[in-house]
């Protein structure tokens, strides 16, 4: 892991193999190797929602992204967008207001002002969660970062929501780039005249989950936010799976039949408590 300096603050390299590497993202295909940080991730960041969608938002949709953002993050889910001007900067001012964790993904290097004029919310960004790219630093904003930016978005998240998009936004490409990590695709139903309705009605159509609220998140994807307590040893089949050798997700997900999104889930939230331990190459071990 290597350090560099934006606005006097130390900016991690990081590869797939340290173990602070973001666990969500270790195992897409191709995870960016390496990945600059500004700012701190944290186990609990696992639990992560990305909520993205169109730059030039209608009040209603700034509205859903601020109201779904501040749920999230009082329930104790890490915000993820790509701190783009519209719904992206609605979602990240939202989770700071409410107090959470937020992780902006840019398409361009740490140290340029993008969006230009956002210094002060990249600030409170990198004070209360993290700034990251795959990018080194000077690389600017060209058209074709933004498509392997959303694969990071998609990637450090379980579930992508898209609250208001045209039918050519760069939103469904993050869409498209969850389907095939696996992660769930969620969609804000809007007015059926309304421009800005026609990508998240395209996913709606073709399967994706309409969602409403934080609450609608958290049922779609079948898991509670984190808790003061994480049942003992004797309760928890993750605990048991880990007895006598570290192992992968992959491999906890198969021998419980659990879905790989609630095996990171339940893997951060064990770590939080202290039982379990993420050790290189993205294996997990008792403490």
């Amino acid at each position: 892991m290597r350090e560099k300096e934006t606005a006097g603050r130390p900016v991690r390299t990081l590869n797939p193999a340290s173990p602070e590497y973001p666990g969500l993202l270790r195992h897409i295909c191709s995870p960016p190797d390496p990945l600059y940080i500004d700012g701190k991730l944290l186990p609990a960041d696992d639990l992560s929602v990305a909520i993205v969608g169109s730059r030039t938002p209608t009040p209603y949709g700034v509205s859903m992204a601020e109201k779904i953002a501040r749920g999230l993050a009082h329930s104790g889910f890490t915000v993820i967008s790509g701190m783009a001007r519209g719904i992206d900067t609605a979602a990240h001012r939202a989770a700071l207001r409410a107090g959470g964790r937020t992780i902006g993904v840019l398409g361009c290097g740490l140290d340029l002002d993008y969006p230009r004029g956002s210094r002060k919310v990249r600030e409170q960004i990198v004070l209360h969660g993290a700034l990251v790219s795959e990018f080194t630093e000077g690389t600017p904003p060209i058209p074709g970062n933004f498509p392997r930016r959303n694969r990071i978005i998609s990637g450090m998240s379980l579930a992508v929501i898209v609250v208001e998009a045209g039918r050519r936004s760069g939103s469904l490409i993050t869409a498209r780039w969850a389907l095939d990590q696996g992660r769930e695709v969620m969609a804000v139903p809007g007015r059926a005249d309304c421009s800005m309705s026609e990508g998240p009605l395209i996913l709606i159509r073709d399967g994706a989950c309409p969602v409403t609220s934080a609450a609608d998140v958290a049922l779609a994807l079948g898991v509670d936010p984190p808790s003061e307590t994480v049942p003992g040893e004797g309760h928890h089949p993750l605990l048991g799976e880990l007895a006598g050798r570290g192992k992968l997700p992959e491999e906890m997900a198969t021998a419980t039949g659990w879905t790989i999104s609630k095996v990171l889930t339940e893997l951060s939230h064990l770590e939080i408590a202290g039982h379990i331990r993420r050790e290189p190459g993205g294996r997990y071990a008792l403490l």
